[in-house]
């Protein structure tokens, strides 16, 4: 057997892959994330499967059920919110499946930082303003951030931020920014994106932490930061520019 390893994208029961609702569908154990996930996801997974809220267990804890479920011949969904790639804890789980001779599989999901793009119709790298995206997170009561990836550093590059994990820290966070950024960058914070109850709150550096403050968000937000968020920023891509030189018809 195989446990499938699945991202629930950022949280709306219609922005999984055909893979993810396939795999969903057949699975007889579903490990989910229930703080993050909007309950319509779960819709489409069979009324015969066994459903685990891992909000409250430890990883020992959900890795034990991926094994016992394993061992005992069962389809096992893990499912994680956004994408496996980041944040999604991937890296300890599969050393511990591969220590018990479990085999794992990924599939990929939208990942949150996408969907709260989407939700304000902005691109995260505009010609001549932002070619790069940093996605990052900071330090609270979490685990150390490496020395060498400090807020201070990415915001020398002055690249699009996407701060995950640090909706309560954003007054201190948008202090550091404001010497590589300026007072007046513009910053999208979104809520549970693509969820029902999705909020999208718009301002500066220099505002931001208020507005924050005033809708009392704890959790399950993404910060966006930098210039590509102007409507009125850059220029254009040379891809498509009509000067460029092409091959002819075919």
């Amino acid at each position: 057997m195989t446990v499938h390893f699945v991202g629930a994208g950022p949280g709306a029961a219609d922005l999984l892959t055909v893979r993810a609702t396939r795999l969903l569908a057949a699975a007889d154990l579903v490990l989910y994330p229930g703080t993050y996930l909007d309950p319509g996801v779960l819709t489409h997974v069979s009324p015969a499967a066994e459903l685990v809220d891992t909000q409250d267990l430890d990883l020992d804890r959900i890795t034990a059920r991926l094994v016992d479920a394993d061992r005992a011949g069962l389809d096992v969904v893990r499912l994680a919110s956004g994408d496996l790639s980041v944040y999604s804890a991937l890296a300890e789980q599969t050393r511990r499946l591969d220590t018990a001779g479990v085999l794992w599989d990924v599939t990929p999901g939208v990942p949150a930082y996408a969907a709260a793009a989407a939700a304000v119709g902005r691109e995260l790298t505009v010609p001549l303003v932002a070619q790069s995206v940093v996605l990052t997170r900071t330090q609270a009561r979490s685990t150390a951030m490496p020395a060498t990836e400090s807020l201070a550093a990415f915001a020398a590059t002055r690249a699009t931020l996407v701060l995950h994990l640090a909706i309560t820290r954003t007054r201190a966070l948008m202090a550091e920014l404001e010497p590589e950024y300026g007072a007046d960058c513009p910053v999208v914070v979104v809520h549970r994106a693509s969820q029902p109850g999705e909020l999208v709150l718009r301002g500066t550096v220099g505002t931001i932490a208020d507005a924050v403050a005033a809708a009392g968000l704890r959790q399950a937000a993404v910060i966006l930061v930098g210039r590509a968020l102007d409507p009125g920023s850059g220029g254009e891509s040379y891809l498509y520019d009509a000067a460029r030189e092409r091959g002819g018809d075919r």
